[in-house]
């Protein structure tokens, strides 16, 4: 969704507007090793935001806090509860924005809806930073929504669980893409107990989706051409996965806007978080699939 297109609607009764600002802190105590540290953002929500937005918190609101692995999608009555108290149902079209380079955060929100049915979502294109760079209207006031239904109708082709994952390792029907960057794809950087990638999986960093000179997700000639190794057709389904399940949104989106069939697109939600500290599964090292 575009910046002029939710300016002119802001005050449309059948909109609601989501701030996902979150953060992934990352160190690297030692060489070759990094340490990452999730955290939402409310306090920059409180202080600035785009009129009419509510906060939700991508490390606390929209997860399952009963799932040993972390970050993981919120069970749907857990999520439906905080979305109709938040005043957001299943008539509304919902605007989520951050200000993330690759707007993980956003499209996070955007896989997780379309997980529970609800497709009148959209990512605002280049974020809470265009927003800003037009000069266009921020707020302290926090929006008074009256509570709503929100129905979730889960759709449990859009997300892959690890036993899934390890049956689809081989399967020519199946086209696995890593959302990292290439360090931690050819296992020279690890975040967990063990570097590299699982086998088969194709290195699209989502960084590569961005225009840096827009800041908005390229155009459909660029975008093809970054997601050219790929080397994705309608007939395959697509699998992508990161560290947490949140980045590789960003891949699954920029898909969707490049025309790929949403249903056959779908997250390993676990990712890396889970992949790369189990033993029993496999792991490839090196720059090749």
């Amino acid at each position: 969704m575009s910046t002029e297109w939710l300016a002119a609607h802001l005050d449309d009764p059948d909109l609601r507007v989501v701030d996902m600002r979150g953060q992934v802190a990352t160190s690297e105590p030692e060489p070759g090793v990094q340490h990452a540290v999730y955290r939402g953002r409310p306090e920059d929500y409180a202080t600035a935001h785009i009129p009419g937005a509510t906060y939700l918190d991508w490390t606390r609101d929209i997860v399952d806090p009963s799932d040993p692995v972390p970050a993981q999608a919120a069970p749907p009555e857990q999520l439906a509860a905080l979305l109709g108290a938040r005043g957001i149902s299943d008539r509304h079209t919902v605007v989520a924005y951050d200000d993330a380079p690759t707007f993980q955060f956003a499209t996070r929100l955007w896989w997780l809806l379309h997980l529970y049915g609800h497709d009148r979502v959209y990512v605002l294109d280049g974020g809470l930073p265009k927003w800003q760079r037009e000069g266009r209207p921020l707020t302290a006031e926090r929006p008074q929504w009256p509570p709503a239904t929100f129905t979730a109708k889960p759709r449990p082709d859009l997300r892959v669980k690890v036993s899934e994952m390890l049956n689809l390792l081989g399967d020519q029907r199946v086209r696995l893409l890593d959302a990292r960057d290439g360090r931690q794809y050819n296992g020279t950087l690890r975040r967990g107990k063990r570097g590299g990638h699982i086998p088969g999986a194709i290195n699209i960093p989502r960084e590569a989706l961005i225009d840096p000179a827009t800041g908005t997700f390229r155009d459909d000639r660029t975008l093809a051409a970054a997601l050219q190794p790929a080397a994705v057709d309608d007939a395959q389904r697509v699998v992508a996965y990161c560290n947490g399940g949140v980045a590789a949104t960003s891949v699954l989106f920029a898909l969707a806007l490049h025309g790929y069939p949403l249903d056959r697109l779908a997250n390993y939600d676990g990712s890396w978080n889970e992949w790369g500290n189990r033993d029993d599964v496999p792991v490839r090292q090196g720059d090749q699939p």
